[in-house]
C-alpha cells in the first residue's frame, strides 16, 4: 500500500504548491493523476519518488516512511533519459549491478522482450527513434521489479499511434507483477486506457478534487461506449476543477 496522508509542498519563495493531499493506492493499482497546469501534479510525483522534501505529512510504502530515494519505487520521466555511453542492453541493467551476471542478462533480455527490442540490445540510444527510446526507459524502470512506479508524462511528445503501442507495452509488464503506478497525465484517453481511477487535481495550490473509477475490461478500445462514457465523466470533473471557488453568500442581515 501506498499512502500518501495531510501532504503539503511550499518552496522557498512562499509558492504553495500542494496542501493537504491524501491518497491511498493499493498494491497493484494503477492511478492516473489528472489536472491543470500547475496543480501539482509533477510535485507530487517527485515527493513519493523521494526526489523532493515535503513541508508537512507523510508518505509510506507498506508502513515504510519515503523521504529519499527508495530501491522499491522507480521512475519514468517525460524524457528517456538514457546514457548515450551505454547500449541498450546496459542501459536498461543499469541498476543491476548487485546481482549475479546470469541474473542480470536474464531479466535484461526479458524486459527488453517485452517491450519488443530484443534485437536492438547492442545499438545506442542515438541510433533509437523516440519511441524506442521511451520503450528502453520503461523496460528499464521494471527490471528492477518495484513495488511502485512512478510515471511524469512519459508519452506526451510522442504521435497517438507510438503512444498507443506503449500502452500495450506498459500493461503488459504491468500484468507480470503488478507494482502500483502513478502516471500523470494530460491525456484523457491515456488516463481511460491505462487506469483504475483518475484522480482530478485542482491548481492553486494543488489539491485533490474528484475521483472517477475507471473499472473497465482490458484490453480497452477508446473507441468503445464504456470508454468515451469514461471520458465525458473525466472531462466534467475537470471543467469543474478549473472553475474559481465560488464566493461565499452574503449575509443580507449583515447589520
Amino acid at each position: 500500500m501506498l499512502t500518501v496522508a495531510d501532504l503539503s509542498k511550499t518552496y522557498a519563495d512562499g509558492t504553495q504548491a500542494l496542501s493537504n493531499i491524501g491518497l491511498d493506492v493499493p498494491a497493484g493499482e494503477i492511478v492516473a493523476l489528472i489536472g491543470g497546469s500547475g496543480c501539482g501534479k509533477t510535485t507530487l510525483l517527485r515527493l513519493v519518488a523521494g526526489l523532493d522534501r515535503a513541508s508537512s505529512g507523510q508518505i509510506r510504502l507498506d508502513g515504510e516512511a519515503i523521504t529519499a530515494p527508495h530501491p522499491g519505487v522507480g521512475l519514468v520521466f517525460q524524457e528517456s533519459r538514457l546514457l548515450p555511453w551505454l547500449s541498450v542492453a546496459d542501459n536498461v541493467g543499469f541498476g543491476l549491478a548487485h546481482l549475479p551476471a546470469g541474473e542480470r542478462r536474464a531479466r535484461i533480455a526479458h524486459a527488453l522482450e517485452r517491450v519488443g527490442l530484443a534485437e536492438h540490445a547492442r545499438r545506442w540510444p542515438r541510433e533509437l527513434s523516440g519511441g524506442q527510446q521511451q520503450r528502453v526507459s520503461i523496460a528499464r524502470a521494471f527490471v528492477a521489479n518495484p513495488r511502485v512506479l512512478l510515471l511524469d508524462e512519459p508519452f506526451s511528445a510522442l504521435d497517438a499511434f507510438t503512444r498507443r503501442d506503449l500502452h500495450r507495452h506498459l500493461l503488459a509488464l504491468w500484468d507480470e507483477v503488478r507494482p502500483t503506478v502513478l502516471i500523470v497525465t494530460h491525456d484523457v484517453g491515456e488516463a481511460v486506457a491505462l487506469a483504475d481511477r483518475a484522480v482530478v487535481m485542482r491548481p492553486k495550490p494543488g489539491r485533490l478534487d474528484e475521483t472517477v473509477p475507471l473499472p473497465l475490461p482490458r484490453p480497452r478500445d477508446p473507441a468503445a461506449p464504456q470508454s468515451e462514457a469514461a471520458a465525458r465523466k473525466i472531462l466534467a470533473a475537470l471543467d469543474r476543477s478549473l472553475r474559481p471557488a465560488e464566493a461565499a453568500p452574503q449575509n443580507a442581515n449583515w447589520w
